[in-house]
């Protein structure tokens, strides 16, 4: 590894440790119910419930929950298919690298949601940084996630 990779490991790794400790304890705080926590992060909670129509006193049922799940897999679907189809346009793609034929991407993004993983392409070769990264990798956790 260069010089400059070890540096960027070095200042992740220590923005990482800097954060940990406070982050952690306050998810802690949240979950145990303590006051103060709630208070800081209750407000951006609050309209993030009201730009979504959420009613926080209102239970899930398992049939609203089940259509919630299946809804949040076919959108990550369609995410994948759609940055595999613009990535031509799309930025993070130095080597111009081409869109993705539409039947890879269909597969691709099917594979991902379904979280099968199943890759009929050479990744370096055929998809840009940021479909790899908001796409694939993003789609890898949230599939594994709802799973």
């Amino acid at each position: 590894m260069s010089h400059h990779a070890w540096l960027l490991l070095g200042l992740y790794v220590a923005i990482l440790m800097a954060v940990v400790k406070p982050l952690g304890s306050y998810i802690a705080d949240v979950m145990e119910g303590r006051s103060l926590a709630l208070r800081l992060g209750g407000c951006i909670e609050s309209v993030l419930y009201r730009l979504c129509g959420v009613d926080k006193e209102e239970e899930m049922g398992w049939l609203k929950y089940a259509l919630a799940l299946l809804l949040f897999n076919v959108l990550g679907a369609l995410s994948v298919y759609g940055l595999q189809r613009l990535q031509i346009w799309l930025p993070l793609n130095p080597q111009a690298m081409a869109s993705v034929s539409p039947d890879s991407s269909f597969n691709t993004a099917i594979s991902f949601a379904t979280n099968t993983n199943w890759q009929g392409y050479a990744g370096e070769s055929t998809m840009s940084y940021l479909t790899q990264m908001l796409g694939l990798t993003v789609q890898n956790f949230f599939s594994a996630a709802t799973g």
